[in-house]
């Protein structure tokens, strides 16, 4: 009887990681761009804006840390960040409402969004979780 139980845990273990979701988002600096892949296949291609001159954006690998759908920033007047994906320290993946602006490096360090996308994103990351979710920066 145990033996049967074990099999099918087992089973069950197999067919659960086998359904399991991998989400990427790969931020390129050079380019202003992101690359949201789920389960190795591109899903989103977007322009965003990151840390101007002086105020750069984090290099490496991170994992979402926490995550706000409405945030206001305590560092920089209140200025609004929806769907605030947090990922290193004070550093996030939000909304902005300064859309012209996007394709071009002019945040504090952070990745800005359309808000559209920042909210795809979001729900993106809610949906596969934030274990399963890896934020790649790169040059």
């Amino acid at each position: 009887m145990f033996r049967r139980i074990l099999i099918a845990l087992l089973i069950l273990l197999a067919a659960s990681s086998a359904l399991a979701s991998e989400l990427l988002v790969t931020i390129d600096l050079s380019e202003q761009s992101m690359r949201v892949s789920v389960d190795g296949v591109t899903e989103h291609r977007w322009k965003v804006s990151t840390g101007r001159k002086g105020y750069p954006t984090p290099i490496g690998t991170f994992r979402p840390i926490r995550m706000y759908r409405s945030y206001f920033s305590t560092k920089y007047d209140n200025a609004p960040m929806p769907h605030a994906i947090f990922f290193y320290r004070g550093y996030a993946m939000h909304g902005t409402m300064e859309v012209k602006a996007l394709g071009r490096p002019v945040s504090h360090g952070c990745v800005r969004l359309h808000p559209t996308n920042a909210a795809i994103l979001f729900a993106l990351v809610e949906e596969i979780g934030a274990t399963s979710t890896v934020i790649r920066i790169r040059r």
